[in-house]
């Protein structure tokens, strides 16, 4: 996918949400349970009720590594149903990859070529050499952390080294690695007050926002911030979504939350 298709789909939907596929069997709906790979059926009935309003689907791969190869096999079956039968949905690993040399290249095959996403999510602290890899892929997309929602960030993330900020420093030094056009950013939408220097130093960039939601984001806040002319933004919503009932009609109320998320990103947009 090209990055001007993922514009022409946002602009198509007046949406920017990416929905998180963050699969708990703790919490799905029982009767699911019961099935050959419930993990699959439960995802399939989301994507099915949500395609229309969302741009973007995001599994995290620790909740499908969390059962082994069966839940590998219910990440692989996920993705290709994607891609068989929504090809124009952007689809994210968040894997958070972070080794150097072939070691990052081999992550960048299983999750370009193999699973076939069209992006996948991996930490900058090794550098470049650990990054570069997942950039010659053509036509995927590198989603890098940059200034994350969890209260952790500010351990190292807001760390003035020398007086500087150390997430503009990365955001900085990235712009100069080898296929940087193929990079994005994850910056939380717990840090809205931050989008505004973060756009002086990547002003055309996507950027992927988890913790809208649950996780007491604004999304007004994030898009006064943080939109561009192309918007620009992926916010992500997992839990409010795919747990919005673990009843049979979980389906319909995850729909339900997708459009009233869906409504509110086409009035901003409007």
């Amino acid at each position: 996918m090209t990055t001007q298709q993922l514009i022409d789909q946002i602009q198509s939907k007046k949406s920017f949400l990416c929905v998180g596929l963050d699969v708990d069997l703790n919490k799905i709906p029982k009767h699911l349970l019961e099935m050959e790979d419930p993990i699959f059926e439960f995802n399939k009935a989301i994507i099915d009720a949500t395609h229309d309003l969302a741009v973007a689907y995001k599994p995290n791969t620790a909740f499908y590594e969390a059962y082994g190869i069966k839940g590998w096999l219910s990440l692989e079956k996920t993705i290709q149903y994607i891609n068989e039968n929504y090809p124009n949905i952007f689809t994210i690993a968040d894997a958070k990859r972070g080794d150097i040399g072939n070691t990052s290249s081999m992550y960048a095959k299983a999750f370009f070529e193999d699973l076939n996403f069209d992006s996948v999510t991996v930490a900058p602290y090794m550098g470049k050499d650990s990054v570069e890899p997942f950039l010659a892929f053509e036509d995927k997309y590198t989603i890098m952390l940059a200034l994350t929602s969890n209260e952790g960030a500010f351990d190292f993330q807001t760390l003035n080294v020398n007086g500087t900020e150390l997430y503009k420093q990365v955001l900085e030094i990235s712009k100069t690695w080898k296929n940087s056009q193929n990079l994005m950013y994850v910056v939380g939408a717990t840090k809205a007050e931050y989008f505004t220097e973060i756009r002086k130093i990547v002003p055309d960039s996507f950027l992927l926002v988890p913790g809208v939601g649950a996780q007491g984001g604004s999304l007004s806040e994030v898009c006064k911030y943080g939109m561009n002319a192309n918007v620009g933004l992926l916010v992500n919503s997992s839990r409010a979504i795919i747990y919005a009932s673990n009843g049979i009609d979980f389906a319909e109320k995850a729909r339900a939350e997708a459009l009233q998320i869906q409504q509110e990103m086409q009035a901003i947009l409007v």
